[in-house]
């Protein structure tokens, strides 16, 4: 049985007391409450309280870290090296249409690196965590990313720009590049649930841009601990600053990229 840190202790025991207000909520999910944020990104009072509640378990627990929040934004800690990245509640419109695949999602950053996560699906009670260097686990089970290596028999994972949002033109050139050499190209809704069923082998690769870092954090360490690679769209490490990511296998990680600056390059072009 995998063994678990203190640290990742404390993350799961506070995922854990946030996702039974939202499993509850969700049964009841058309007489939440919601407020407009921005064009088709509706934000739910339960996201708001899942969010105080990590926040005040976290904190606790942890006073000297800082957070960088969905909702709260970010809160400066006594040390300035180290914070929580959290997401209450990461499939926000999923959530409020009753579609039940959403997670909470919440990450150690220290000194620019991401050093343990934890995402969590409540309604699956399936648990992804890891520490940097420990391996990545579903609940108890250590994870590995797919073994496959050709385009043709691969599923990918991505995520459409929201109504109102800039991009749609290069999303629909990068589906017109994939769609005729993949296996199929699936849309669920959560980023960070993409990554860790990355992670898992589910899902052979998966890209977007416009993610938040509190998106992409966890599931970031995830694919790495698994074995797989991440990089932004050109090829770097900078995702949780300019919000795009690639991640596959050793073997799909390439194809996918080279996809990806082939479709820029010609939209540059034009």
């Amino acid at each position: 049985m995998a063994r678990r840190s203190p640290l990742i202790n404390v993350m799961v025991s506070a995922v854990m007391k946030a996702s039974r207000n939202l499993r509850r909520d969700f049964g009841e999910v058309e007489h939440l409450q919601v407020s407009k944020k921005g064009p088709a990104d509706f934000v739910s009072m339960a996201d708001k309280k899942a969010e105080q509640i990590l926040h005040e378990d976290l904190s606790r627990v942890r006073p000297d870290f800082g957070f960088l929040m969905e909702e709260s934004g970010e809160i400066e800690g006594k040390r300035g090296d180290i914070r929580f990245i959290i997401d209450p509640l990461d499939g926000t419109t999923n959530f409020l249409h009753g579609v039940p695949h959403w997670a909470i999602t919440v990450a150690v950053e220290e000194r620019g690196e991401i050093t343990a996560g934890v995402t969590y699906a409540p309604l699956t009670d399936e648990l992804f965590w890891a520490e940097r260097g420990q391996g990545v686990y579903l609940n108890d089970t250590r994870l590995r990313v797919s073994g496959r290596h050709k385009m043709d028999e691969a599923l990918l994972a991505t995520g459409i720009p929201f109504h109102g949002r800039e991009g749609h033109d290069v999303f629909m050139a990068e589906m017109a590049e994939f769609m005729p050499s993949v296996a199929g190209i699936r849309r669920f809704g959560s980023a960070a649930l993409d990554l860790a069923y990355v992670a898992a082998g589910r899902y052979d690769g998966f890209w977007e841009s416009g993610l938040h870092a509190w998106d992409m954090a966890a599931g970031l360490l995830f694919v790495r601990e698994a074995g797989g690679y991440v990089t932004d769209h050109k090829g770097g490490s900078d995702m949780l600053e300019n919000g795009s990511v690639i991640a596959a296998n050793d073997r799909l990680h390439a194809p996918m990229q080279r996809v990806i600056k082939r479709v820029h390059r010609n939209l540059a072009g034009k």
